[in-house]
């Protein structure tokens, strides 16, 4: 049963991101007042794009698939307390590892076998190269942050080399390109959301597995603990450096994954399109959602919309396809300014026991 303090701790983890949410828009509405545009009809027209309708509404399911795998990316660590932003790179290493095993499986294998192969492929690579992340961080010392951040710009110069040369199509001139996976292995489309793929179940399963992995087991249990104090869990025997090591694959399984997706369902190929920096939104989607897997879920549902909405404002407003990422620019300051606020507010805070009188304690 939840007590008084436990409802007031949820209820503050809820309020405070959807003010920062509300606070951000109301200053991209002032950015669009800056620029000569009515704000109102910004706000309607991102609504009407992500939401406004049932095909704009799965248009922004489609986008929230990757936003919630990669969100993970960042959620998952964040509970041993580490900082992880190589989500894009991990996406970007999963979409090739996942592209060669596609293409070297054409007819050699059913299309679900081939599908399930080149998800473990993605996730395979995706978890190597962000567990390489921690196991710098536990066996050398360097930081997490900054070392995840160089692993996207290598990723990326990877995906540009192999594309641009060794898994280059021919017949790609103007976008270079890896050769197409056959459309009999690419995912299919949910039968309730024609336009939407499978991916958004992945994204979905995904999402409920990391919470109860994370909440409701020994090995999240001992994360959790090393996160809150290191130096406690190591005196308690924790193995500290193979959890971070483990943690960080599994969440770069996930960002991974997402670039398996991105290949097999929306793509076709691996090219420059793979590095959509949905990698990046993840990151916000994770902070937003302060790290929880549920909640990084619904949240990304939301920002999948944000990006849906780029085009609709170029057309309908004139504005630039980019504005949406003055947006994101700005939720992300003002909820990172909002992580200083937990615990300031007297009603979120649980009332203090009454300590009785002396005189009442001494029977005078």
């Amino acid at each position: 049963m939840l007590t008084t303090g436990t409802w007031r701790r949820t209820l503050e983890a809820i309020c405070i991101p959807i003010g920062a949410l509300l606070f951000s828009l109301f200053l991209f509405g002032l950015f669009c007042f800056a620029v000569g545009t009515n704000p109102f009809e910004v706000y309607g027209a991102i609504y009407q794009a992500a939401f406004g309708s049932w095909l704009s509404f799965q248009n922004s399911l489609i986008r929230a698939a990757p936003l919630m795998l990669t969100s993970l990316c960042t959620a998952l660590p964040a509970r041993l307390g580490l900082v992880i932003i190589g989500n894009e790179g991990a996406l970007v290493i999963g979409g090739i590892a996942a592209t060669i095993v596609g293409l070297s499986a054409v007819n050699q294998a059913p299309a679900t076998i081939t599908q399930l192969m080149m998800a473990l492929a993605g996730m395979g690579a995706g978890g190597l190269w962000i567990a390489i992340v921690g196991a710098l961080r536990h066996y050398r010392g360097v930081n997490e942050t900054i070392s995840s951040l160089l692993m996207n710009y290598i990723a990326i110069a990877l995906l540009n080399h192999l594309v641009g040369g060794p898994m280059r199509d021919p017949s790609s001139l103007n976008k270079p390109s890896s050769y197409a996976i056959p459309d009999l292995d690419r995912l299919g489309t949910i039968p309730l959301f024609p336009r939407v793929h499978y991916g958004l179940i992945y994204g979905i399963i995904a999402c409920v597995i990391a919470y109860f992995l994370i909440q409701r087991t020994t090995f999240g249990f001992a994360a959790r603990t090393a996160g809150g104090n290191i130096k406690a869990a190591r005196i308690a025997g924790l193995p500290v450096g193979q959890l971070a090591i483990a943690i960080c694959f599994l969440a770069g399984s996930c960002a991974g994954l997402a670039g398996m997706v991105e290949i097999a369902a929306v793509h076709g190929r691996a090219n420059e399109s793979l590095n959509a920096n949905y990698g990046y939104s993840g990151i916000l989607v994770a902070f937003v959602a302060r790290n929880n897997p549920i909640a990084a879920g619904l949240i990304a549902i939301l920002f999948g919309g944000i990006l849906a909405s780029g085009s609709i404002l170029q057309r309908r407003l004139g504005m630039p396809d980019a504005t949406v990422f003055v947006l994101q620019g700005l939720v992300f300051l003002v909820v990172l300014y909002s992580e200083s606020l937990y615990g300031r507010f007297r009603v979120f805070k649980e009332p203090a026991p009454k300590v009785p009188a002396a005189s009442a304690v001494l029977g005078g």
